[in-house]
C-alpha cells in the first residue's frame, strides 16, 4: 500500500466519522500536523502510531487494511493482497483474506525482522476480539498483560486483543508469522 493510498484511506474514515483533523489529533493522541501529512501522503506512519489512529476511528489495524470496493471475489489472489511495511521496524503485513465478504476471521501474513518491537495499547472497544498468532519460522516472544510467552516455530498463541501486547523477535533472523483475527461481531 503507498503512503497516498494509505492517507487517503485515513482521511476518509476520519471524514465517514464526521471527525475533524483535530478531533482526531485529540481521540488518537496523534498531532494534528502528523495526520495531516499521513492524509496527504507526505509520511509514512509507524505500525504504533497507526494503531493509535485506528483505535480513534474504532477500528483494528487489520480492519483498516481489509477494504475493497465493489463486488468481492471469494479467492484472494496473492499479487491482490494488500501489504504494508513499517517504516520504523521493516515489519510487513500482507491480508491474506479475502476482501469484503462476510466472515468474521482475517488472515494476516507478518514476516517480522530481527530485534524489532511493537507495543500496542490495550483496544477495551474491541471487546470480544480474539487472535491466533501462528509462528511459522524465527522465534517471538510475545507479552500479553503480564504474561510473557516464547514461541517456537510451530507453536501458536491464542489472545484477546482488549489487553495491551507487545510483539518482539529476540533472535537474529525474521520471525514468520501468521496472525488469525477473529472479529467476534456477526
Amino acid at each position: 500500500m503507498t503512503d497516498a493510498a494509505l492517507g487517503a484511506r485515513v482521511r476518509q474514515l476520519r471524514l465517514d466519522l464526521g471527525v475533524t483533523l483535530d478531533g482526531l489529533a485529540e481521540r488518537s493522541g496523534v498531532s494534528r500536523a502528523m495526520i495531516s501529512r499521513i492524509e496527504r501522503g507526505e509520511a509514512s506512519p509507524t505500525a504504533q502510531l497507526l494503531s493509535k489512529l485506528c483505535a480513534a476511528l474504532d477500528l483494528t489495524l487489520s480492519a483498516f487494511f481489509a477494504f475493497s470496493e465493489g463486488a468481492d471475489d471469494p479467492v484472494s489472489r496473492h499479487e491482490a493482497q494488500t501489504v504494508w511495511r513499517d517504516p520504523e521496524t521493516g515489519y510487513q503485513r500482507r491480508a491474506v483474506s479475502p476482501q469484503g465478504t462476510p466472515s468474521r476471521v482475517e488472515v494476516i501474513d507478518v514476516t517480522f525482522p530481527a530485534g524489532a518491537r511493537i507495543a500496542y495499547p490495550p483496544e477495551t472497544a474491541k471487546a470480544g476480539m480474539t487472535q491466533h498468532v501462528w509462528l511459522f519460522s524465527g522465534s517471538l516472544r510475545m507479552t500479553v498483560g503480564d504474561a510473557v510467552h516464547d514461541l517456537r516455530p510451530g507453536d501458536c498463541l491464542y489472545m484477546s486483543i482488549t489487553e495491551g501486547h507487545v510483539f518482539e523477535n529476540p533472535g537474529d533472523t525474521p520471525a514468520h508469522y501468521a496472525v488469525v483475527l477473529d472479529r467476534g461481531r456477526p
